[in-house]
């Protein structure tokens, strides 16, 4: 019965061992001193088993003069439906001196069961050596820097610029803010009426309130040579309102027709009469003299032109707004302005490392 077990088991380990396989290959047998070449360990095993690689690192020996110069990182691919698993190694390898070289067997551990690969051989070949002609030989040529190309260039160019644009930017809202401006000032055209429009409405508009003519005449011709006062100013480009009615008269003497002079001085002679010697005007009085306005400033009223555009008119915005405007603005210049400066040492900071 032992026996029988011991031969189960056996069995067993023996099945497990034949699915190990190990291989080694070299890409190149022959080298000249100093050139590299790759070796590579391929082991297949199964799913469940346990694998350790040889301790090879970075500047390790295989032999004297030869070298390992790289160390891969190991590549897993699993195999027969998960299975068997296929692991590769590879080693970059070199020789400092020219030999015929017998590199030892690789041994590589599944289920601490060591494994051992075949030997592989590598020729290193030396340069040959002009000895005779030592005038061909050259020292050796100095670090030479690459050239510069605008790729090289170009980031810090656009960040300079970047830059530049904040700070032009940051600079205006400063002023703006300085002088308690806002950004933009919305403009609109206003359509302004003429002098004659402007005075026919003035005139409706004491003509529809009758209680100046019942009650008040004083009020009633203030009100109405004022208007013919803003009007001819308007109208002829010279102040009115502090001149006496018989100067405005001889003034415009040689801007209007007799006709037109004496409806406006009978105007003007009824409301000093009324404003100064406390004269009372009759309903029917205060209407012709109303009538009388109504004709003058159609007899001497200059037509606008069509093609005139209308004046434009800033729509201010009020103190609480502005200054609210002012704090934005500052504050939008002070960050524009880091902005700026971090472009500029980013680019200084590049520069520099660019010319060392």
């Amino acid at each position: 019965m032992k026996l029988k077990l011991i031969l189960i088991f056996g069995l067993l380990a023996t099945t497990a061992s034949a699915q190990v396989t190990f291989d080694v290959s070299i890409d190149s047998l022959n080298l000249f001193i100093g050139q590299q070449t790759g070796i590579t360990l391929d082991i297949a095993m199964g799913a469940g088993q346990q694998l350790e690689l040889p301790s090879l690192k970075n500047g390790d020996e295989l032999l004297p003069n030869v070298e390992v110069v790289e160390v891969a990182k190991p590549d897993t691919t699993p195999l027969n439906e998960g299975k068997t698993l296929e692991i590769v190694q590879r080693y970059i390898i070199t020789a400092w001196d020219s030999s015929f070289y017998y590199l030892p067997p690789f041994q590589v551990k599944v289920d601490g069961q060591t494994y051992e690969s075949r030997s592989l051989a590598l020729n290193v070949y030396t340069l040959d050596v002009d000895t005779i002609h030592t005038d061909e030989f050259f020292p050796i040529n100095p670090v030479m820097a690459p050239p510069y190309v605008w790729d090289d260039f170009r980031p810090l160019v656009y960040a300079a610029l970047f830059g530049l644009l904040l700070i032009g930017v940051a600079i205006f809202l400063f002023d703006r803010a300085r002088k308690g401006k806002p950004i933009v000032q919305i403009i609109r055209r206003k359509k302004v009426l003429p002098p004659h429009q402007v005075a026919m409405n003035e005139i409706e508009r004491i003509k529809g309130d009758r209680k100046w003519t019942e009650e008040n005449s004083k009020e009633y011709y203030t009100q109405l040579t004022d208007t013919l006062r803003v009007y001819i100013q308007e109208r002829y480009g010279f102040s009115t309102m502090e001149m006496t009615s018989a100067e405005i008269i001889e003034r415009l003497m040689s801007e209007n027709d007799e006709t037109a002079l004496n409806e406006l001085r009978e105007i003007f002679r009824t409301a000093d009469l009324v404003k100064f010697a406390k004269y009372s005007t009759l309903i029917n009085e205060n209407d012709a003299n109303l009538m009388a306005a109504v004709e003058y400033i159609n007899q001497t009223k200059q037509e606008p032109d069509p093609n005139a555009k209308p004046e434009p008119e800033i729509i201010k915005v009020t103190d609480e707004k502005r200054m609210t405007q002012v704090r934005i603005m500052r504050a939008v210049s002070i960050v524009l302005a880091l902005c700026a400066t971090a472009a500029f040492a980013w680019a200084v900071y590049k520069l520099i490392d660019l010319l060392r």
